[in-house]
């Protein structure tokens, strides 16, 4: 069957891939506009809408899909589904009419659990254990559409949000596709999803990656695993901000929350329970680096301490 294709950053594309090798036509792609990147600032297209082009697809690049003209454009092109994965914009009635089985989301958990923008980030914080990812009919409710399939994925104990995005993005391409497979023959039928079981997973801020030195070790740990690599976990040296990579737990002698603990190898900082050891970090204006070496540039005194 015909299919438009939409999505936007980097991890729909094993998705976009996925549909473009399978028995099915894909006649356009939609995806965000061009937008600012780089240090430059300069417009760039998207990672989604790069990979079209290099498929030679028709892309549409809609300020919003309410627009008329991207409507009459769409209809133009006859979709029978619409295939989504991390498109980023909400989509209106008129838009979803269009395409005789609707529109399909790819979304990265087992819904109804973790409905929002930032699925596999809250899995991580919140310790789960396994996750997912499901395909389903959207709707006007955030996430709430009934579901074709799902697939789940263990949370292994060093993943960042990172890594298990990446693993989810390529197994739930197959998911996808296998989804578009049985909608076009007519053995997949979609189920609405469990009124019980459902959480929340908006977006993580810049705000919320903020490390809190007060918390235990564990919590420590999940906070920075889910914020990295976006929006990067921090805390503050000396007044400066400093960015953090995933930290290791370990056991030994109890440090002041926030406190510093450096040895000739390592830099540890107390929580309340036990220390973490820090891992790579990022100091304000300079390159990413393992902690021993910041630390030895920098020669704390006794009583250090990240945060306030």
């Amino acid at each position: 069957m015909k299919v438009v294709f939409a999505g936007t950053p980097e991890v729909a594309l094993p998705a976009l891939d996925a549909v473009a090798d399978s028995k099915h036509e894909l006649v356009g792609v939609v995806t965000r506009p061009d937008a600012p990147a780089g240090r430059g600032r300069k417009l760039a297209a998207s990672p989604v809408a790069v990979r079209a082009e290099e498929l030679g697809v028709p892309v549409l690049k809609p300020d919003h899909p309410r627009d008329p003209d991207f409507q009459e454009a769409l209809r133009a092109l006859d979709p029978a589904c619409c295939p989504v994965v991390a498109y980023g914009a909400l989509l209106p009635q008129s838009a979803l009419d269009i395409p005789e089985h609707g529109w399909v989301n790819l979304h990265f958990s087992v819904l109804p659990a973790w409905r929002g923008a930032a699925p596999v980030q809250h899995a991580i914080w919140a310790g789960d254990e396994v996750t997912g990812a499901t395909t389903f009919r959207i709707v006007k409710e955030l996430d709430a559409g009934p579901t074709f399939g799902l697939m789940t994925q263990t949370v292994r104990p060093g993943d960042t949000a990172g890594d298990l995005l990446a693993r989810l993005a390529e197994g739930g391409a197959g998911l996808l596709v296998q989804t578009l497979d049985g909608i076009e023959d007519g053995t997949l039928e979609a189920r609405e999803q469990p009124g019980e079981g459902v959480s929340l997973a908006p977006k993580i801020t810049v705000e919320d990656a903020l490390v809190d030195w007060t918390e235990p070790a564990v919590a420590v740990d999940r906070r920075i695993r889910a914020c990295t690599p976006a929006p990067g976990a921090w805390s503050t040296s000396a007044g400066e901000r400093i960015k953090l990579g995933p930290v290791r737990l370990v056991d030994r002698e109890r440090l002041d929350p926030g406190v510093l603990g450096v040895t000739k190898n390592a830099v540890f900082v107390g929580t309340a329970t036990g220390p973490v050891e820090l891992g790579r970090v990022k100091p304000h204006g300079r390159k990413e680096m393992d902690a021993a070496d910041w630390a030895r540039g920098v020669q704390f005194p006794d009583g250090a301490m990240l945060g306030s």
